[in-house]
């Protein structure tokens, strides 16, 4: 799997969501996510919303993801 599709996953499962990712390998990435859908959840419900836009590929085809997950406020 590549880095783009990756993106384009989180991006279609949170529309309104800003994302960096990176990742040469195609099984590890890294990735910044803002959205303000993140707005009152904490590390850990951000993360799983991350990783519902991801499905059954998170623990198969992508073996990691270091996730940073910020509000839009949150950056400033």
């Amino acid at each position: 799997m590549d880095a783009q599709t990756v993106k384009e996953m989180i991006e279609k499962g949170l529309p309104d969501a800003r994302v960096e990712l990176e990742g040469e390998d195609g099984v590890h990435f890294e990735a910044l996510v803002v959205s303000p859908a993140f707005e009152g959840k904490n590390t850990v419900q951000r993360h799983r919303m991350v990783y519902a836009t991801l499905g059954e590929r998170m623990g198969h085809e992508i073996h990691a993801l270091a996730l940073t997950t910020k509000t839009p406020a949150e950056l400033d």
